[in-house]
């Protein structure tokens, strides 16, 4: 089995800054003092460039997003320090309440 090309995230967010948003140059200076992105970091930025996004884009992209160990303990630990429950995680990170509900039984 072939190990997957890892993709780097920095070059293609400064890319499409540079290109399509150059009013969100802020970014481009966090992404500069970072040497690799987490999983989190990603969607985060992703949510601080595509902000004006429409729901039908965002539903599509949400089903394409996949999450690693590291990232599924850091977001369970996120729940553990706001003291959210499965619903306010679920909206928070705009995914299924089922899918954390999986991932407590699973990692905890």
């Amino acid at each position: 089995m072939k190990t997957p090309i890892p993709v780097n995230y920095k070059k293609i967010y400064m890319d499409i800054i540079t290109k399509k948003f150059p009013e969100k140059k802020v970014i481009m200076k966090f992404l500069a003092g970072k040497e690799e992105l987490s999983v989190l970091e990603v969607i985060d930025i992703n949510k601080k460039i595509f902000e004006n996004e429409d729901q039908s884009d965002q539903i599509f992209n949400q089903k394409l997003r996949s999450y690693n160990t590291h990232a599924i303990l850091k977001i369970l630990d996120y729940q553990k320090k706001h003291q959210l429950n499965n619903s306010q995680l679920a909206i928070h990170f705009k995914m299924s309440r089922n899918t954390i509900a999986k991932w407590k039984k699973q990692f905890l």
